[in-house]
């Protein structure tokens, strides 16, 4: 099957990068939200990292005329995904409300259509059940920021078909990206790695081993990681990261039992870049402040 219209729900962070991708690599894309303002931010934040691309050299005037051409915003799921061939869900971390999404979805799309999620740990096939096509449902999980990072990992769950799978690694090759398929098991692969690094950070900062800045310098430097631990939970959300570790901790085990002082930071609302504060203080120009 060849893929034509995305439809990507969720104006958040990943929603509106997975959305970029889509539109900048010539797939008619619908961006869906309930929040206008949500939708009116990914727009403004596509143009930006376009205009950012053109002065790299990396994107032409050509492709930001089309990106914007391919790129629409909706409200309203259940008309979207009325003409879509491929759905990519990325809403938070929450069962009840990628369930709610899927149902939606299954209910309102054409049979052809493939419902795709963009989670980080839940189960596939768990996700397969809140639909009617259990066969036509799999992990198609990017990583953030999605207009750099090429992997996306490919996740299938029980009963996922082989034409599912096969048609989610082509349209994330048109999209430029590297895909590996993954068996389902909690937290598959890089989700299970970045948690355990990312909590080990917050334990060594809540230690006092170092500060947040030489933590994180040490593990770029020393490890050659393009990124430390604690920025990079700033950069995905610390109430995602910690969201993801009670998940791994319930069913993996102690390992992943997440560090105090990321629930204190959460409980606190400092989340990270998009609350302007987190481990590093944002207020500054959007640049890493020294607390």
């Amino acid at each position: 099957m060849t893929i034509q219209h995305v439809t990507v729900v969720g104006a958040g962070v990943m929603g509106r990068g997975i959305a970029y991708v889509s539109a900048l690599s010539g797939f008619n894309t619908t961006l869906v939200d309930v929040s206008e303002k949500q939708l009116n931010d990914a727009l403004g934040s596509a143009k930006k990292t376009a205009q950012k691309g053109i002065e790299l050299g990396k994107v032409t005037e050509s492709d930001y005329e089309n990106l914007l051409q391919n790129l629409q915003l909706s409200q309203d799921l259940a008309i979207t995904v009325q003409r879509t061939d491929l759905v990519i869900e990325a809403v938070p971390e929450k069962r009840e409300i990628k369930q709610n999404v899927l149902e939606t979805a299954c209910k309102h799309a054409p049979k052809h259509t493939v419902l795709a999620s963009n989670t980080s740990t839940i189960s596939p096939t768990e996700l397969g059940s809140f639909t009617e096509r259990p066969s036509q449902v799999a992990v198609m999980h990017f990583f953030n920021p999605v207009h750099k990072m090429r992997l996306v990992e490919i996740v299938r769950g029980l009963e996922t078909s082989d034409h599912t799978v096969e048609t989610i690694r082509k349209t994330a090759e048109a999209m430029n990206k590297e895909t590996v398929e993954v068996n389902e098991f909690p937290g598959f692969v890089t989700s299970r790695i970045s948690a355990l690094v990312g909590n080990e950070a917050f334990h060594m900062l809540q230690e006092g081993v170092a500060s947040a800045e030489d933590i994180d310098k040490a593990i770029k430097l020393g490890l050659n990681y393009p990124m430390g631990p604690l920025e990079l939970g700033d950069l995905v959300g610390l109430d995602a990261r910690l969201n993801n570790l009670k998940y791994l901790h319930e069913t993996l085990g102690e390992k992943y039992r997440p560090a105090p002082l990321l629930e204190q930071y959460v409980k606190a609302g400092r989340l990270g870049r998009k609350t302007g504060k987190g481990v590093y203080d944002y207020t500054a120009k959007g640049e890493l402040v020294k607390k």
